[in-house]
């Protein structure tokens, strides 16, 4: 009765035309990809907070590991070497914030009168202008702008359990951080020790290399962003724009984000210029900008990041937008290492499909 009704079936698919039977397949494998996706998508919004902060702290070890492994050559214990590592980077991270404020604060006074009557006179160019324009158009869009900001619907409940979300993912990225440096070895070989003899090689190089490929490109985009910031801000500093160190920062934290970080830090920096300086020296530093990027893009990426990524741009584009959509700005910045691990360990795990030869168990470079 069951091999008739399976035979019925067979003779059945038999007799649909070959090209329908490819299009039937080759739709319910996409259906299943994407079905697939959305259940992914849906476990990582979940769990954002506690996978954006495994991410951050496996980020931050590959960028630290130099320094906490130089330190143990200095016969530093495991636990010491680790602290100092953690707290000199928070120290960095502090210092920076501190510095940047006390700009801001300082400048803040001269920036709002300059920043109005800039406002003012670029008012006055867009009204001058061919563009059909007037001045209560304008006027009109500024108020609707405006109450749109004050009218915000803000919950002090969720404002709160957001806060403290935040505070909490950061705490726990900043102790996985510190074990990932302690015993960071040591966790790799018990993880290695759950798969069995014939698939242990495969993943201990998988893991290897994907490890070398996160280390590669967490330092190489950290030379890169800060090319790019401290070359901006000299830009913005010769040219006498002000907020020289925030707009600083914000190319520097913007070279994390391949493609799109660096355009929306370079327009922060022209419409600061715009405002506070006017049409010419927003054009010298959208020059300056351009010329810094040009630099990055054609020598810095190529031969700093280029070998440890290897991705074309538009899946490193489809996997800054999925970051952004998933998690914000951070994980905007983790989604594209992410992606590279995942390839190039993914790569080796199929060159090694099938493999029986068992491994001993390496220590992560």
């Amino acid at each position: 009765m069951v091999s008739e009704a399976a035979e019925r079936c067979r003779s059945a698919w038999h007799a649909v035309p070959w090209l329908l039977r490819v299009v039937a397949l080759y739709s319910l494998c996409l259906v299943a990809v994407v079905a697939a996706m959305y259940l992914l998508g849906r476990l990582l919004t979940a769990v954002t907070a506690l996978s954006v902060a495994v991410a951050g702290a496996l980020l931050l070890a590959a960028l630290l590991n130099p320094v906490c492994r130089l330190l143990r050559r200095l016969r530093l214990p495991r636990s010491l070497a680790a602290l100092i590592t953690v707290l000199a980077f928070l120290g960095i991270i502090a210092g920076v914030v501190v510095l940047v404020a006390s700009q801001v604060a300082t400048q803040f006074t001269d920036l709002g009168s300059t920043l109005a009557s800039g406002l003012r006179e670029i008012r006055q160019v867009i009204i001058d202008g061919p563009l059909p324009v007037s001045g209560k158009q304008i006027d009109s869009l500024a108020q609707a702008v405006r109450q749109y900001v004050t009218s915000a619907d803000v919950d002090p409940a969720a404002a709160a359990q957001s806060t403290i979300a935040a505070l909490g993912g950061v705490l726990l990225a900043i102790v996985l951080l510190f074990f990932l440096l302690k015993d960071g070895d040591r966790m790799w070989q018990w993880f290695l020790r759950i798969f069995p003899d014939r698939r242990r090689n495969s993943v201990a190089e998988a893991g290897q290399v994907g490890w070398a490929t996160l280390s590669r490109y967490i330092v190489g985009q950290m030379v890169v962003a800060a090319v790019d910031g401290i070359g901006v801000g000299i830009a913005l500093l010769l040219i006498g724009v002000p907020l020289v160190g925030p707009l600083a920062l914000l190319t520097f934290v913007g070279g994390f984000i391949p493609i799109v970080g660096a355009t929306v830090a370079g327009a922060a920096a022209v419409l600061v210029a715009l405002v506070a300086n006017g049409p010419t020296e927003a054009l010298l530093v959208l020059i300056a900008v351009i010329a810094v990027q040009q630099l990055e893009g054609n020598l810095l990426e190529p031969l700093i990041v280029g070998r440890a990524l290897r991705l074309h741009p538009a899946p490193v584009l489809l996997a800054v937008t999925a970051g952004t959509l998933l998690a914000g700005i951070i994980g905007a910045v983790i989604a594209v290492p992410i992606l590279a691990v995942l390839y190039r360990s993914g790569a080796v795990l199929l060159r090694h499909r099938g493999g029986t030869q068992s491994a001993e168990l390496p220590a992560m470079p």
